[in-house]
């Protein structure tokens, strides 16, 4: 069983929800990176999601945007970002990560030399936002082999056959996108998000997080009695930002506490 696999299980039979919180490798600067991953831990995330910087992220609204800008001017590429998982894991060997990032960084790494590196460093998952199911079946291959899952996108405008190409190729958990647009620039339609979940529930056993919107403890609570995880991405690079690098960590822990005991009450 796979470390993300196990997550689940073990948060199922406890009656609890995922917290998956998201950071941009190398921001606010690459000495920051690891000692984020422990904070976020230490804070009550049950797994850990790290975007791999990149210039040009279609799927990622502005402060995404400017972290991964700051990334790249501190030189971060996904050699460094393998890097940091594997110094996390010298401390801990329990929580996944998952890498999130596009196509690009990986190909011109080369795709079976990424697969081997990121396995050596000790992911779990890989979203590769611009890698659809239907177009990376040998990278698909290569990931089940190495012992990593592959998770899959989906959004309110999934087709039923995209969803069930998703439930076919996907492992892990499914990453429920649940708005019609970029990152950080909206807030979750609960509504919306619980009447789209049960065409996945249907097509898929695997485990459903959903991201895009969710910004605190009270939108946390409400889509944890619907989804299996909640991922937080944009409010926690915005706290980054604004903190620098002296306070990111305490400020991303004061941020998680409260949105871990909310999912937990």
């Amino acid at each position: 069983m796979s470390r993300i696999a196990g997550r689940f299980a073990e948060l199922k039979a406890a009656g609890r929800k995922a917290l998956i919180p998201y950071v941009t490798a190398g921001d606010p600067l690459k000495a920051s990176t690891v000692p984020l991953l422990h904070g976020m831990v230490e804070a009550g995330s049950d797994i850990l999601e790290i975007g791999v910087p990149f210039s040009d992220p279609m799927a990622d609204g502005p402060a995404i945007q400017r972290a991964s800008e700051r990334a790249l001017k501190n030189g971060i590429g996904l050699s460094d970002v393998l890097g940091f998982v594997k110094t996390f894991r010298e401390k801990d060997n329990l929580t996944p990560v998952v890498l999130m990032g596009y196509a690009n960084p990986i190909e011109a790494m080369g795709v079976e030399k990424f697969v081997a590196a990121a396995k050596v460093a000790g992911v779990d998952g890989v979203i590769v936002v611009d890698y659809p199911p239907e177009e990376c079946g040998p990278f698909a291959d290569l990931c089940g082999k190495a012992g990593i899952d592959c998770i899959f996108l989906l959004a309110p405008t999934s087709t039923d056959a995209r969803i069930r190409e998703v439930a076919r190729a996907g492992t892990g958990y499914l990453y429920y996108v649940s708005l019609k647009g970029v990152t950080g620039v909206k807030s979750v339609d609960v509504a919306e998000v619980a009447a789209q979940l049960p065409r996945l529930r249907a097509a898929s056993k695997l485990p459903i997080g959903v991201g895009f919107g969710i910004r605190d403890a009270e939108s946390a609570l409400a889509i944890s009695k619907i989804a299996d995880a909640v991922i937080i991405g944009t409010r926690i690079v915005q706290e980054i930002e604004s903190a620098g690098a002296e306070h990111a960590v305490a400020r991303v822990k004061a941020l998680l506490a409260p949105i871990r005991k909310a999912l937990d009450s």
